[in-house]
């Protein structure tokens, strides 16, 4: 089994530049695993230190949201396209306040 791994530029930085790449993780704790492995760098901007992912990380399978198809427990299928997208914070009202 194989699925497809995608990266925003923000992330990439912690891949050498890859944007993508592929998997045989079968699940989110797999994938997250086969960071500290393979990207040692993004495992430690995408997990926290329970090994969970952090909060500010969105996972869309398929341009759905995981959390909408069982989180952690989902199993991801053979050719299932999986991004990893930073949520994106601040900026200031347009007021200035």
């Amino acid at each position: 089994m194989s699925v497809k791994i995608v990266l925003p530029t923000a992330l990439a930085r912690h891949t050498d530049g890859q944007k993508s790449f592929e998997s045989e993780a079968g699940n989110l704790p797999g994938l997250l695993a086969e960071f500290d492995t393979k990207f040692p760098a993004l495992a430690k901007n995408v997990r926290d230190e329970n090994g969970k992912l952090r909060r500010f990380v969105n996972v869309y399978v398929n341009d759905e949201d995981i959390r909408f198809l069982g989180g952690d427990t989902h199993q991801f299928e053979d050719g299932d396209e999986v991004m990893l997208i930073p949520s994106i914070a601040g900026g200031c009202c347009a007021d200035g306040e």
